[in-house]
């Protein structure tokens, strides 16, 4: 991977509405390199999740496209830049079964062959956490929605992603399960400071200047500043 350039890139993307009469996403150019925290801002549908998704390529663009390290992905590339680059919606999706088989399953998937669970290094983050090695036997029925939110978080990082994309990961939480979202996520950011980075979609403002180093404000599917 060539550092100079960024992990991630939307070049001159767009997307039509539906009715193919006016843009919800318009010429939208954002870079993120290695070692950035970006918060995104704006009002409510101005395109924030919009934006993340197609960041993510879980939507479609009509226009532009999306680089990973300077190469444009499509085709064969795109289940590999989804293991690098990892959506986190704001309610989290769980498995049935309990949470050690939620952290274990990712690793069924052929896309993660030749890595491994390591139990020794979820327990070290849960321990961080204020949580012992029992919460690993909790049904994903019997979690609040902090703890779902924290293991679907946990979940993905185990993988080391290169970028964490999060759609108002606490929008639905209160402010001790906020702070342990933050928490993980600066843990994680924290063990390889200068290869990781994250975007993070915020309706609060005072979030937003603790989660990022610098602000994307997004309005009518526009990027006005940054």
């Amino acid at each position: 991977m060539n550092s100079t350039l960024p992990l991630l890139e939307a070049d001159a993307i767009g997307r039509r509405h539906p009715d193919g009469d006016r843009w919800l996403l318009h010429d939208i150019t954002c870079r993120v390199h290695a070692g950035d925290r970006i918060a995104v801002v704006g009002p409510s549908g101005s395109g924030k999740t919009l934006l993340l998704r197609a960041l993510a390529l879980l939507d479609p663009v009509d226009a532009g496209q999306i680089l990973w390290s300077g190469d444009a992905v499509r085709g064969s590339l795109v289940p590999c830049f989804r293991r690098h680059f990892v959506y986190l919606h704001q309610r989290a999706t769980l498995l049935e079964g309990t949470v050690e088989e939620n952290f274990r399953q990712p690793f069924s998937l052929h896309i993660h062959r030749g890595i491994a669970f390591s139990r020794e290094r979820v327990d070290a983050w849960l321990e961080r956490l204020g949580r012992d090695g029992s919460f690993l036997a909790k049904r994903h029925l019997d979690l609040s929605g902090g703890e779902a939110q924290l293991v679907a978080l946990l979940r993905a990082i185990q993988l080391d992603p290169h970028v964490l994309l999060l759609d108002e990961p606490t929008a639905a939480l209160d402010q001790e399960a906020t702070g342990a979202v933050e928490q993980l996520v600066e843990m994680w950011y924290a063990e390889r400071p200068d290869e990781r980075a994250t975007v993070w979609v915020s309706h609060d403002r005072e979030q937003a200047g603790r989660v990022g180093r610098e602000t994307l404000l997004i309005h009518d599917g526009q990027l006005e500043e940054r």
